[in-house]
């Protein structure tokens, strides 16, 4: 405690310097960080309610970057499945041209037209219909009833045997050589159990391989190979959305909001788009090709229209995000950021106080020192 005694005129006036001294220290930091709430101190609602305001914004901020990789690794995807399209697309054309050029292979067409896989006929059971290429035997031991896909499943899962059996566009059976060799039809069933199915025993004339189509085979291969690289080169930050990865989004700071992306795998395989066989020298190998190229087509499109419907949803959480970071930080700014043209005006008045205090100080003093006059004088 000091022992120095001030008279009451200045000790009110040192009162008033100290107590404007403290505001104009107080405005100057208001004005050099911006803000009226600086601790806990300045006012404690207003602090911790700003403090938790820009902890969920930050919070949120983290999160829009994960946000953002799973909308690149969305479009990531959605580029792979356009890219895989075309070149789908362009194997089904390869297919369609190899199509258009003629079979030169052996190839025996049925005598009877209409007939569909289940058409059925009566036999005498233990009999057999047998189709040889020069090597191989297909044989149907028939039964009582037996359907026209039982002949075609003898012929067609019979390995090693180079000839493809499938129904015309007209719906008569067809036999195809897959090479140049010929076709043989026998087996024990007499003509008439033959002649159901359209068939004559005996043997088509030995045909050719067919250079163009097995140029257009090696074709649809490389494109086959392209499809599988491109499924591979189609991921985004490690995630591979057309590779069976999957992707987790999490949209709010609890976790307690999210979206679960399950990948694919469109691989050549996947597609179920299998290599060419028979080098495309049957017109059977051709359509089955074909079908499953379209199969892949529509496979391709509803997937892009999946992918387009996560997009959708993490791209429109993405732009909430954003606004939801912009209201907690601007509500946050409104409890704590000092208005700086008030507080410029502030910090002017203050220094004009300060200036008039100190001069209400000096008189305050001066008089006491003409008091000390009259004893001195």
């Amino acid at each position: 405690m000091s022992n120095i005694t001030l008279s009451a005129g200045v000790r009110s006036n040192l009162i008033s310097l100290q107590q404007t001294a403290n505001l104009i220290a107080q405005t100057q930091s208001r004005l050099s960080t911006g803000k009226k709430v600086n601790s806990a101190l300045d006012n404690p609602i207003n602090f911790f309610t700003a403090s938790s305001l820009q902890s969920r914004a930050g919070d949120l901020t983290n999160l829009l970057d994960s946000v953002s990789n799973a909308v690149q690794t969305l479009q990531a995807a959605d580029n792979g499945i356009s890219s895989l399209t075309k070149l789908v697309q362009s194997a089904q054309a390869i297919a369609q041209q190899a199509q258009q050029s003629a079979a030169t292979t052996a190839k025996y067409t049925g005598t009877v037209s209409g007939l569909s896989a289940t058409s059925s006929f009566t036999f005498t059971a233990g009999k057999t219909i047998t189709v040889n290429d020069g090597t191989t035997t297909a044989t149907l031991t028939l039964a009582a009833t037996n359907t026209v896909q039982d002949l075609l499943d003898a012929v067609n899962n019979t390995g090693s045997l180079k000839v493809k059996a499938e129904l015309s566009s007209d719906g008569k059976v067809q036999l195809e050589a897959t090479s140049n060799n010929s076709i043989v039809i026998g087996g024990t069933a007499v003509a008439g159990e033959l002649g159901q199915y359209g068939l004559v025993a005996g043997t088509t004339t030995a045909g050719t391989v067919n250079s163009s189509r097995t140029a257009l085979a090696s074709q649809y291969d490389s494109l086959r190979a392209q499809i599988d690289q491109l499924a591979g080169d189609s991921g985004y930050n490690g995630v591979n959305l057309l590779n069976g990865d999957g992707l987790k989004v999490v949209f709010n700071e609890k976790g307690t909001s999210s979206l679960s992306i399950s990948g694919v795998t469109y691989n050549s395989a996947g597609l179920g788009v299998s290599a060419s066989t028979n080098s495309f020298q049957t017109d059977k190998d051709i359509n089955d090709a074909i079908g499953k190229l379209s199969t892949a087509l529509t496979s391709l499109r509803a997937q892009a229209s999946t992918f387009g419907s996560s997009l959708s949803v993490v791209q429109t959480r993405q732009d909430f995000t954003k606004a939801t970071i912009n209201t907690l930080t601007t509500g946050a700014d409104n409890l704590t950021l000092a208005d700086t043209n008030e507080e410029g005006a502030n910090l002017l008045a203050l220094q004009t106080r300060q200036s008039l205090s100190t001069t209400s100080l000096a008189l305050a003093a001066q008089a006491s020192n003409n008091v000390l006059k009259l004893f001195g004088g």
